[in-house]
């Protein structure tokens, strides 16, 4: 009995093709995975800004939630407000934090630009008392569209849709990212606070 393999010829073939194949694939990979991204990093957020509010009910005390570096793309802190002054008192415990890698643009509008403070009662409020209310947009990477919105009501209900719109805080986002990316090479210490 003779055996029977392939030849230089049909092997360089099936290389070729497979090449061919993987070519085509790796770009609706890659969309594939960064629209994963955004949607892992919308439903993280809003259930962030759900676990805060819960623990202010349930501890009746102010909890505040804030960007890491005052940038929420690169992940949130929920802390219990002792003192009154939220994030920038180290003393105040930290219930829960996650930490992102930037990657993905995220930006909120004025009233959640860089924190959210709920009151006892769940409520948003501001350090003066007034309500609070707003959104923060998940941002396509390349264009200023907002594919996600983490939505907060005066009342402290936290949605999240995904109505594609086009939004400008993406893409004065896109404009901050650029020079904050171009001040970390020239001086990596100076954003690290």
């Amino acid at each position: 009995m003779q055996q029977r393999g392939f030849t230089l010829i049909e092997l360089l073939l099936g290389l070729i093709v497979s090449s061919i194949l993987a070519n085509l694939a790796v770009p609706s990979f890659k969309s594939l995975l960064e629209s994963q991204q955004r949607h892992s990093a919308a439903q993280s957020l809003a259930g962030g800004l759900r676990y805060a509010r819960t623990e202010a009910v349930a501890r009746n005390r102010a909890v505040v939630i804030h960007a890491l570096d005052e940038d929420w793309s690169r992940g949130w802190r929920v802390i219990v407000d002792e003192s009154g002054r939220g994030h920038l008192d180290d003393e105040n415990p930290v219930l829960l934090e996650h930490q992102d890698s930037g990657k993905v643009p995220i930006v909120g509008n004025g009233p959640l630009k860089n924190q959210v403070r709920f009151s006892g009662l769940g409520e948003p409020i501001f350090s003066g008392g007034g309500f609070r209310a707003g959104t923060v947009h998940v941002c396509a990477s390349d264009q200023a569209q907002s594919l996600y919105q983490v939505v907060l009501a005066p009342s402290g209900r936290i949605s999240l849709r995904s109505d594609p719109a086009e939004q400008a805080l993406c893409r004065s986002y896109s404009g901050t990212r650029a020079i904050r990316a171009a001040s970390e090479l020239a001086a990596p210490w100076a954003w690290r606070t």
